[in-house]
């Protein structure tokens, strides 16, 4: 296993509004006023990675990337 850093990132300007990240990962995301996505934590860890990664998947539009 190795410590590699996971890292988030959200694309605000293809970001659709649907919630599934701040929905599946509230530790990691959450919406704004206009309902685009906010990283709250750009290098999640423990379950909130786990989380952030299945975000990732859900995101309607893409725009949410999770990277090792």
């Amino acid at each position: 296993m190795t410590n590699a850093t996971t890292r988030v990132t959200a694309d605000r300007e293809i970001c659709v509004g649907a919630g599934m990240c701040a929905l599946t990962a509230p530790a990691v995301f959450d919406q704004d006023d206009d309902g685009i996505v906010t990283v709250l934590a750009a290098e999640p860890d423990g379950d909130a990675r786990a989380a952030a990664r299945k975000a990732a998947t859900l995101c309607p539009s893409g725009a949410v990337r999770v990277t090792e």
